[in-house]
């Protein structure tokens, strides 16, 4: 493994709209996008999504006929890394620098007056708005890739506007329950409106351009809106329009948008679904999110996201996490070579390949990632030949240079992830790093094949596979 070459600049998006990237990445990777004309149930798509990846494929899938769904269904989107590095103008190995790169250039939403998502603004009727059941385990249908936007109010001194990603189901006819589960930024301002007596004013996208989605996931402190750095994506300022009743900033070429409010006293019931460690979460803040406009295009689609743990739903968060992590641990250990979060490992594995440095070296390292990274409970470290994006590889060089007694060391009592179904009641775990890097007297001598040895079995192989 070899240190990512430095990131050049990102082009600009040719288009901000989720319909302009899907025509032209259909014509320019045909063979990347599998179209499903046959007429199949919503639990299909998840099932379909799970078997692809079990023939080791990653396809984007458009599915034109789901029953009672009533419109276009696109998902698998950021099932490949290396569809993530085509949107930003890269090949897979200057994904982490292309990512950092854009995103550092951030600039703030253009407001614009028209917009498709415009096309038709109406009163919510949630029983008809396009959503499927993903698993037989879920409650029930879910908005997957609901991505709510909200603006910070003048009392929120130092804080900026938010974008981020939250599962919801029909609760009434203009009424969501969803989970603001991340205790994040979103929560934040939820709290910030209850001392001030005040319902927080949402509105929630659905279907967009990659770009913004990815946006949506990425990691910034709370003076930073996410909008922003969807601009440093696109390599221009993000289009936006307001919202009719409260003027919130959303994609001028979106999908669906359902514009409403957080009342912080209200809850309801919602979940299990599918969530990204495998198993059906019924951990949940129970918000109500109330529906007081849909905007909509004409022929609105519906951009799914298939949950559990998919590399779909992995990557959407692990990408620009794996990004931030990779250029901190580079820059402060030149070590470094490269970071991998394996779908294996859900949100909770990560590898790191390193070059032999001194005595310790390898701990340091994996310290600060535990440190880092709140969701963090198992950190790999391998020498940089070792090819970390391969699970068996990792596993072998565990097999090989790790000693339990001298090479494991473990930390407890830190805060984790309140979707691990393994942590305690309050919400910690405890996290464990693993030398597997050779170290100092290592005498083994890694076996090889001879040069051209491989590109000759490749030929023969191709040539059988050809006859």
């Amino acid at each position: 493994m070899t240190t990512e070459p430095a990131a050049g600049p990102v082009p600009a998006a040719a288009s901000q709209d989720l319909r302009d990237f899907l025509a032209r990445y259909t014509a320019d990777h045909p063979d990347d996008v599998l179209t499903v004309d046959e007429r199949i149930e919503g639990e299909d798509v998840a099932a379909l999504v799970l078997e692809l990846a079990a023939r080791g494929r990653d396809d984007l899938v458009v599915c034109r006929n789901v029953a009672g769904l009533g419109a276009p269904l696109v998902t698998n989107v950021f099932a490949s890394r290396r569809r993530i590095a085509r949107l930003l103008g890269t090949g897979t190995a200057g994904l982490h620098r292309a990512y950092q790169a854009a995103s550092a250039r951030r600039c703030e939403p253009r407001v614009v007056r028209e917009g498709p998502v415009l096309d038709v603004v109406a009163e919510p009727d949630l029983g008809v708005l396009p959503m499927i059941r993903h698993f037989a385990s879920d409650r029930g249908p879910y908005i997957t890739n609901g991505i709510i936007a909200a603006e910070a109010p003048a009392y929120a001194e130092g804080r900026s506007g938010n974008l981020s990603y939250h599962r919801a189901m029909v609760h009434s006819p203009g009424e969501l329950a969803t989970s603001l589960h991340s205790r994040g930024h979103l929560w934040q301002l939820l709290r910030l409106a209850e001392e001030h007596g005040e319902r927080l004013p949402v509105a929630m996208v659905v279907g967009a351009h990659p770009l913004f989605m990815l946006a949506a996931s990425a990691r910034v402190g709370a003076d930073t809106d996410e909008r922003c750095v969807a601009g440093g994506l696109f390599g221009a300022p993000l289009e936006v329009v307001r919202t009719p009743k409260y003027g919130i900033r959303v994609p001028a070429s979106a999908e669906t948008v359902l514009e409403g409010f957080i009342d912080p006293a209200r809850r309801a019931d919602e979940g299990p679904f599918g969530e990204f460690s495998g198993y059906s979460s019924d951990r949940s803040t129970h918000n109500v999110l109330t529906v007081e406009t849909v905007l909509r295009r004409r022929d609105a689609l519906l951009l799914d996201v298939v949950g559990g743990s998919t590399a779909e739903h992995l990557n959407l968060a692990r990408v620009p996490r794996e990004s931030e992590m990779a250029q901190k641990l580079m820059e402060r250990f030149p070590e470094v070579t490269a970071l991998h979060y394996p779908t294996s490992g859900t949100h909770f594995h990560a590898y790191v390949a390193m070059r032999a440095g001194r005595p310790g070296q390898a701990r340091q390292i994996m310290l600060g990632l535990l440190g880092w990274d709140p969701y963090l409970k198992t950190v790999v470290a391998v020498d940089e030949d070792v090819d970390i994006t391969r699970d068996s590889q990792v596993l072998w060089a565990m097999a090989t240079h790790l000693q339990p007694h001298r090479d494991v060391f473990q930390v407890g009592g830190l805060p984790g992830s309140p979707l691990d179904p393994s942590s305690t009641a309050d919400g910690t775990t405890s996290r464990m790093a693993l030398d597997a890097t050779r170290g100092p007297g290592f005498e083994g001598v890694r076996i090889e094949v001879a040069p051209g040895r491989t590109e000759a079995a490749r030929r023969l192989l191709d040539g059988r596979a050809a006859s």
